[in-house]
């Protein structure tokens, strides 16, 4: 967005942070703070594919109407497949699911939110207000694992968008999931930011006796009003830190995802998060640089210089350094961990903390030995 362009320059000139945020101001692309109340993105731009884009203009002649806040609506979609695969070469699974499309966490950072531009809606506010929901996800599951010649490998569930995120209290959808594939026998790895993954401590229980099942939450930071202002709608650090513990306590392989790091913001607490996701019974840790795709980065940008203008300087200095002078860097191997001595350092940081609280000593593998195919059903032939 030209915009948060402009903004950006302005912010690392003579104008510092306050010009900046004048601009925004000005320029109308801003949604009004009683409208995007408990939403951590404060601008709604188009998607990279629509032909026009939409600004807020008072022409003098007061015929803006109050608009009505944000609310969160769900749509039904219906997929004919369930699982999507990738031939990525910098992550651990070649498959996954998403139950959900969008996410009502709202994590200002989360690079899922351009693909709300492949549905014509906003990587803005509409990626955590207009929302999907695929109801027939275990059904389609189940009917792709019932395939001819299919290999169980660990499905990975969590990577894209939150399946355990607000609505899942009324759709239900992760655990019907999750039952199909303990029947099944099927590795599953989750990935989380919600509480609600203990809701289902249940089967991943059962899984995880026969080394089916591990769960990672994500811990971004233990700063609680930092995490209310930049995942407005997950769950608190505090809340996460218990899910740990508790899938510990009940046998479930259980980690630690400090991502994204944010350089300037909350790499100081790295070594705090892991001593306090140990002490609650993770066993293994990773971690993530913040990432800065298409949409994400003005976003991101604008979300800074409203809650924290006096580091934008800072940050977003940092930030450039580890992606080669820029917002975001996609290439395989640098695109998670970053590049140049300011990453190198949050890496060495990482693995020292890592080393010395003993997580990663030893990686729990998944199972995938034990998958049950279906039976060939016997169908009569229609007789003519």
């Amino acid at each position: 967005m030209e915009q948060i362009v402009r903004a950006d320059i302005a912010a690392f000139g003579a104008g510092r942070a306050e010009m900046a945020n004048a601009m925004i101001e000005q320029s109308g692309v801003r949604v009004p703070p009683d409208r995007n109340r408990g939403r951590a993105a404060g601008i709604n731009p188009s998607g990279r594919f629509e032909p026009v884009t939409r600004h807020v203009f008072d022409d003098g002649w007061n015929s803006i109407d109050e608009l009505p806040p944000f609310k969160t609506e769900v749509q039904i979609e219906k997929p004919r497949t369930i699982i999507t695969r990738n031939q990525s070469p910098d992550i651990s699974f070649d498959r996954s699911i998403n139950p959900y499309r969008g996410c009502e966490h709202g994590c200002v950072y989360c690079f899922a939110r351009p693909t709300h531009s492949f549905m014509g809606m906003s990587p803005g506010l509409d990626f955590e207000s207009k929302l999907f929901a695929k109801p027939d996800a275990a059904k389609l599951l189940d009917k792709e694992l019932s395939k001819e010649g299919y290999q169980a490998r660990t499905i990975a569930i969590g990577t894209n968008t939150d399946p355990y995120q607000p609505i899942e209290k009324q759709y239900r959808i992760m655990r019907e999931v999750l039952e199909v594939l303990e029947a099944r026998n099927h590795p599953v790895g989750i990935v989380t930011k919600s509480a609600l993954v203990m809701r289902d401590i249940d089967i991943l229980s059962r899984m995880a006796e026969k080394g089916l099942a591990k769960v990672a939450l994500s811990v971004t930071t233990l700063d609680r009003m930092l995490a209310r202002t930049m995942e407005p709608r997950a769950a608190t650090p505090t809340r996460r830190l218990e899910a740990i513990r508790q899938l510990s306590d009940a046998g479930i392989p259980a980690s630690v995802m400090v991502a994204p790091i944010i350089p300037g913001l909350t790499d100081p607490e790295i070594e705090r998060i892991l001593d306090s996701a140990r002490n609650a019974g993770a066993r293994e840790a990773g971690y993530v640089i913040l990432r800065l795709p298409l949409e994400v980065s003005p976003i991101f940008k604008d979300w800074l210089l409203r809650h924290y203008p006096d580091r934008y300087r800072h940050v977003m200095s940092l930030v450039r350094s580890m992606r080669d002078g820029k917002d975001y860097d996609s290439e395989w191997g640098k695109r998670m961990k970053g590049s140049g001595p300011y990453a190198w350092q949050i890496g060495r940081r990482f693995e020292i903390a890592a080393r010395r609280l003993g997580l990663n000593v030893e990686k729990t593998p998944l199972r995938t030995d034990l998958f049950v195919a279906a039976e060939k059903r016997h169908e009569q032939l229609m007789l003519l």
